[in-house]
């Protein structure tokens, strides 16, 4: 039903997604179809992710013409964002085989609700993924999400096996997952599982969709969650959706040199030489080129 059609079709700054660890600096064609296989109350793009494919307007956007655009905008990356892409899993997969031919990377933005199976082989033709891990309790995932929280473990962890670039974004909402106790949890859970370097971004809520009453999330909250998962062990932890803060920054876990600098989705300043810190040359994880 949605195979080739697209609902939505933008040239991003691939830190828009984000992904501060790939190709910075780069743009990338992002694309959507209609739906989701979840139904978050805080949704930013419940526009046309709660809606079915024949309430919203779209257009042919088969995998070859997909990969023409991105070639035409001089875009390295295509990515499959703004609803969840699983639920257009086939015409992600094509899209990325298509691209791969081409030399152009394919990057996933997801909750990683799926199963193992589809999983596994989707990370045989994608070069990168990003999971929104909504929060650390089935609690959460039952009344706001209408999902569960084990699958999306699960699938990280596979992500994590299979050896593709993965960042994972916890949207910090005020009173629901914002306990110290569970940001602590994440970060420990992180740290256990898939290792200290898997970048991990605490992102500012604002008010959305069917939680309008919540407020927006305090910045201190995001540097209280950004201290935890320092404390923690976590090498590259994030403040997102507020421009300007220092902890938008990439620095070397072991001399603090600045290697990344960002202002928003812009790049200032990259001191990263073949994949090492300039200064210290210790390896900065990531796909820098």
């Amino acid at each position: 039903m949605v195979y080739g059609k697209a609902c939505s079709a933008n040239i991003d700054p691939i830190e828009k997604k984000p992904l501060f660890h790939y190709l910075p600096g780069s743009s990338a064609l992002s694309i959507a179809t209609a739906g989701c296989n979840v139904n978050c109350k805080f949704c930013q793009n419940w526009e046309i992710s709660q809606v079915r494919p024949e309430q919203v307007t779209h257009y042919d956007f088969p995998p070859q013409a997909v990969v023409q655009s991105a070639q035409k905008n001089s875009c390295p990356v295509i990515a499959y964002t703004y609803t969840e892409p699983i639920i257009f899993y086939e015409y992600m997969y094509d899209t990325s085989v298509e691209a791969r031919k081409k030399g152009i990377k394919s990057v996933v933005i997801t909750g990683g609700y799926i199963n193992p199976e589809p999983l596994v082989e989707l990370t045989k033709v994608v070069d990168a993924i990003k999971v929104d891990l909504k929060a650390f309790s089935e609690d959460f995932y039952s009344s706001y999400v209408k999902g569960k929280l084990e699958p999306v473990l699960e699938a990280i962890k596979i992500i994590a096996q299979n050896n593709i670039w993965m960042e994972i974004v916890y949207l910090v909402i005020p009173t629901l997952n914002d306990s110290a106790k569970e940001l602590r949890s994440v970060c420990q859970w992180i740290r256990k599982e898939i290792g200290p370097d898997v970048p991990i971004h605490f992102s500012r809520f604002h008010p959305m969709y069917l939680m309008k009453n919540l407020p927006s999330t305090p910045i201190s909250t995001l540097e209280k969650a950004h201290k935890i998962a320092i404390e923690e062990g976590l090498h590259y932890a994030y403040v997102g959706n507020v421009p300007g803060h220092r902890a938008e920054n990439t620095y070397c876990p072991k001399c603090q040199n600045t290697v990344v600098q960002r202002t928003g989705y812009q790049i200032q300043k990259i001191g990263i030489v073949a994949g090492r810190c300039e200064n210290c040359s210790t390896p900065i994880p990531g796909i820098w080129s």
